[in-house]
């Protein structure tokens, strides 16, 4: 099986507009089998009140509630266009967003009986004037909304796993997310920021609990090579520190191009072969 299971649409708000259609053509001509189409879920309604950054990137973050029937109307129609050739799912990449648990059990319970497979990411995270900011809009963003923690990075690091980790603890009901999104993502600008490249001992045990976890609910890890691609990040999520935790620990990976263009889809697949060596030693 050859799998793409991070994937984005032409509806995405901060995607290239390219024919989602054109996308799935492009995963067949790359010889995939199965793609997986998981747009960002509609943020909770009253989340925008403790929302402290740029506008824009909330506006931008993912779907609109109005569009959630184009979107099940635009994936099901690919479904029966393209399900001869290539196994196609419909999901979402949801947001945990703590404090809002059961804003996010009710979206998955109302939507979840229409979706193959879902991706849990962490996006926002709490920081200057005690509000939500954007982990992943832009430097200025970052810089605004994380300066109290710049200066000890190790710290920023746990606060955002520890966001995880309350993630993979949250009881978001039956059609909770199988797999977690880009787990080192709080590393996008870690170039901009001089960030350390190394997770300090205590973060490395944090994230050793939170595999377990992830272990025990029999859930998988996103390996996804957008980061890979990003200016100031130059590196796969989840890294190589959590790579190699996780398969020591067999928990299983799944490719996600994370592509929100026809160029990106499968991206960088051959990396999956990294996995593959770790997995013989």
């Amino acid at each position: 099986m050859k799998k793409d299971g991070h994937t984005h649409t032409e509806l995405c708000p901060h995607g290239s507009g390219d024919s989602t259609a054109k996308m799935v053509e492009k995963a067949i001509e790359l010889g995939f089998s199965d793609y997986c189409i998981t747009e960002h879920a509609p943020l909770p309604k009253r989340f925008a009140s403790e929302f402290r950054g740029n506008p824009e990137g909330l506006e931008t973050a993912s779907l609109k509630w109005s569009q959630l029937e184009d979107y099940f109307e635009l994936c099901e129609n690919l479904q029966k266009k393209y399900g001869d050739v290539i196994n196609l799912k419909i999901g979402f990449e949801v947001d945990y967003l703590p404090g809002f648990e059961e804003d996010i059990r009710q979206f998955l319970n109302e939507y979840g009986s229409r979706t193959q497979e879902n991706i849990l990411s962490v996006h926002f995270m709490k920081g200057t004037a005690n509000g939500f900011w954007c982990v992943d809009y832009d430097t200025t963003e970052f810089a605004n909304g994380f300066s109290d923690f710049l200066a000890d990075p190790q710290n920023l690091y746990q606060r955002y796993f520890e966001l995880i980790q309350q993630a993979v603890l949250a009881d978001l009901g039956k059609y909770a997310p199988q797999r977690i999104g880009h787990m080192n993502l709080i590393k996008k600008y870690q170039d901009y920021f001089e960030l350390p490249a190394k997770f300090a001992n205590n973060n490395l045990e944090l994230l050793s609990n939170i595999l377990n976890t992830v272990k025990e609910q029999s859930r998988e890890l996103d390996f996804n090579t957008a980061g890979l691609y990003k200016p100031y990040c130059n590196e796969i999520y989840p890294g190589n520190q959590i790579i190699q935790l996780a398969c020591a620990k067999n928990i299983p990976f799944v490719f996600g191009s994370d592509a929100h263009a026809i160029a990106e889809v499968g991206r960088g697949y051959h990396l999956t072969d990294f996995i593959e060596t770790l997995d013989r030693k």
